[in-house]
């Protein structure tokens, strides 16, 4: 294998998916591992105690899905997880505690290269053993199709959120007809979407968008834990100035608004402005925060004044809410297959022919800045036109 090139998972095409479980506590590697050997079409192939142990046998039973504490002795586990990407990149699930620090350790491995993580079984509630199997189950599947790189230092990596039940985007926003209220105002905004992968693809975009761009509303499946941390590591980093969006505060140039873990974020119209509003209503395609609910919201009240970016993820949400943007007279665009790190939502996206440009990750921005200028361009024309009539 190409170290420096792109490792995409193969395992289900060859059999069944084999997976290593690293971490310290033998009741965690056991509860995990018969989770897992009850699974069809995965088997659990070894377990580690600890990062030295796990390094030989991934050498000796080359799995296809490693799960990784984070908390190890000997060597902890971004540590480990930091020298597997370099050398040895392979999908990999982080297991770890939902709390502040929690997310701040796993934020550091999704961009050192996990694809997804999972928090630590609650093993004294018997009652919620069998969701969590579910999601155990389902993170382990969509690692083993993730498309996983060498670790480069200059450009990191990804993730996904527990999803809930299943609701279209009707259960929180009404479907209207495209164009059925006057857009008055000439401001623009940028709607983004993300669900496996997108914490450090959303970065990428955010990293290459001047600090005067149209204001920025971001969806992405997060848990509530984490969306306060995701949003102030963007803030240092990125030349707009980003913050965990707020029920009523206003949509401003310059910054970017991320959706809270356990609410739905939409876009609506306060007199000529754009302000947040926040849902908690039922979750939407399993996920809350939904991207099919702010892209519905952002169509109804941006329609042409928005552009849509559907990043990388696993599954269909967003898909269908990208479709009505671009009815409604948003620019679209999707992530192409290449450089996601799971090509879901926006290959159904591009399936409904939903996006009007496929483009490769590092290009996102610029496209976005593209069509930004292209709708400045088009109202100056207009407003120079004479009246045709």
């Amino acid at each position: 294998m190409n170290h420096t090139g792109q490792f995409k998972a193969v395992s289900a095409a060859r059999g069944p998916i084999r997976v290593l479980i690293v971490d310290d506590s033998a009741l965690v590697r056991s509860l995990l591992s018969d989770i897992l050997k009850a699974a069809p079409g995965i088997e659990v192939v070894g377990v580690a105690a600890d990062a030295h142990a796990a390094r030989e046998k991934i050498k000796q039973l080359n799995p296809d899905v490693l799960t990784l504490d984070v908390e190890m002795p000997k060597m902890d586990g971004i540590t480990f997880l930091r020298n597997l990407m370099r050398l040895r990149p392979m999908p990999v699930v982080m297991v770890s505690s939902l709390t502040e620090r929690g997310a701040d350790v796993t934020l550091d491995a999704l961009a050192l290269g996990a694809v997804d993580y999972l928090s630590k079984p609650k093993i004294d509630l018997a009652a919620t053993l069998k969701d969590y199997a579910e999601e155990l189950i389902e993170k382990v599947r969509i690692a083993a199709r993730a498309s996983v790189r060498a670790l480069d230092p200059k450009q990191p990596r990804a993730h996904d959120a527990a999803p809930g039940p299943a609701h279209s985007a009707d259960a929180v926003l009404p479907k209207v007809p495209p164009r059925s209220r006057p857009l008055r105002t000439t401001d623009r905004v940028i709607a983004i979407g993300a669900s496996t992968g997108g914490t450090e693809a959303i970065k990428e975009v955010l990293m290459r968008l001047p600090p005067d761009c149209p204001g920025v509303v971001i969806a992405q499946h997060i848990p509530k834990a984490f969306s306060t941390p995701f949003a102030r590591r963007l803030n240092d980093c990125c030349p707009v100035s980003v913050c965990e969006a707020q029920d009523g505060q206003q949509v401003l140039a310059g910054h970017a608004y991320i959706a809270p873990g356990d609410r739905h974020l939409m876009l609506v119209r306060d007199g000529t402005r754009y302000v947040c509003r926040l849902d908690d209503g039922v979750p939407v395609n399993r996920h809350k925060p939904s991207v099919d609910v702010l892209f519905r919201s952002v169509a109804q009240n941006a329609g042409r004044n928005a552009i849509g970016a559907l990043l990388t993820g696993m599954g269909k949400d967003g898909s269908r809410g990208l479709k009505e943007m671009l009815d409604s007279g948003s620019r679209t665009i999707a992530q192409d297959e290449a450089t996601s790190v799971v090509w879901g939502m926006p290959g159904e996206a591009v399936t409904l022919g939903a996006a009007e440009h496929v483009v490769a990750l590092g290009n996102v921005a610029d496209r976005i800045l593209a069509l930004a200028e292209a709708m400045d361009i088009t109202r100056e024309s207009k407003a120079l036109d004479p009246d045709p009539l």
